[in-house]
C-alpha cells in the first residue's frame, strides 16, 4: 500500500466520520421534537383515562346516594307506620325496646341487662363498658 492509498483512505474515513456527525445533527433535534411529541400524546391519554376514572366514580357516588337517600325514605316510612301502630305516639317502654333492639344489633358492647321493679332493664349500665 502507497502513500497515496493511505491518503484517499484517510480522506474516505474523514468524509465517513463527517457525514455520521452531519447526520446526527440532523437528526437528533428532529428525533427530540418527535420524542416530545409521543411524550405529549401519553400524557394527554392519562390525563382523558383519569377524567374518565373520576366521572365513572362521581356516577356510582350518586348512584350509592340515590339508594342511601331510598333507604332512608323507607326507615322513615316504617317508623312513620310503627308511630301510627303505637296509636299515634310513642311511650317510653316502645322507647326501651328500640333501645334494647339497637343494642343487640351492636355485638362489641357486652351489656348485662337487670331487672327493676318494672320489668324494664337499667339504661345506664352501658357506662361501665365505655370507661374502660
Amino acid at each position: 500500500m502507497s502513500i497515496k492509498d493511505i491518503i484517499i483512505w484517510v480522506i474516505i474515513g474523514l468524509f465517513v466520520i463527517t457525514g455520521g456527525i452531519g447526520s446526527c445533527m440532523y437528526i437528533e433535534p428532529r428525533y427530540r421534537v418527535w420524542a416530545q411529541e409521543m411524550e405529549g400524546k401519553a400524557e394527554f391519554a392519562k390525563a382523558e383515562q383519569n377524567r374518565k376514572i373520576k366521572i365513572e366514580e362521581a356516577k356510582a357516588n350518586l348512584e350509592a346516594e340515590k339508594l342511601n337517600a331510598q333507604a332512608e325514605v323507607e326507615r322513615a316510612k316504617g317508623a312513620a307506620e310503627a308511630i301510627k301502630i303505637e296509636n299515634g305516639s310513642i311511650t317510653p317502654t316502645y322507647i326501651q325496646y328500640l333501645w334494647v333492639r339497637q343494642q343487640n344489633a351492636n355485638s362489641e358492647n357486652k351489656i348485662i341487662y337487670i331487672p327493676t321493679e318494672a320489668g324494664l332493664p337499667i339504661l345506664e349500665a352501658g357506662r361501665v363498658a365505655a370507661k374502660k
